[in-house]
């Protein structure tokens, strides 16, 4: 499973990629979706790796999200015994299924994104492209 956070703003971007952007939900910065490992999901947030940062999620983390931030309707959050099957349920694909909303807004990160902001790549010291498993580390500061 991938965890895609939206960095950036919409300003000065190209229709193509706002739209990409539109199509995986991430409509404001601090938004978070989980999408199961496709070649389609994965083209797609290569596309748009100059506004979010992306990796793949843990189980810890995920639990963690869904019982901090997920939401069925737009005050309501799931019962918390119910977790463990939502989480099941999404590990599946099956977000839709779930009940819940498949967008988590986050804060932002507490001290800050990486040295270098919100410019730069994660290999150069920033925090936009691919981070492999440091996602779950930027998820917990955004909690």
């Amino acid at each position: 499973m991938y965890a895609a956070i939206r960095i950036r703003g919409t300003a000065n971007i190209t229709k193509e990629i706002r739209d990409t952007i539109h199509m995986l939900r991430l409509n404001k910065p601090n938004h978070c979706i989980v999408i199961p490992e496709t070649d389609t999901n994965k083209g797609m947030l290569k596309k748009v790796k100059d506004y979010i940062t992306w990796g793949e999620i843990d189980q810890k983390t995920l639990e963690v999200l869904i019982a901090k931030r997920a939401k069925i309707s737009s005050t309501k959050k799931p019962d918390p015994k119910n977790l463990k099957t939502i989480t099941e349920q999404i590990k599946k694909g099956q977000i839709k299924e779930s009940g819940i909303k498949p967008v988590f807004q986050l804060s932002p990160p507490r001290k800050g994104f990486e040295r270098k902001g919100i410019k730069k790549t994660f290999n150069q010291g920033g925090a936009l492209g691919y981070r492999k498993d440091n996602i779950n580390t930027l998820i917990q500061k955004m909690l």
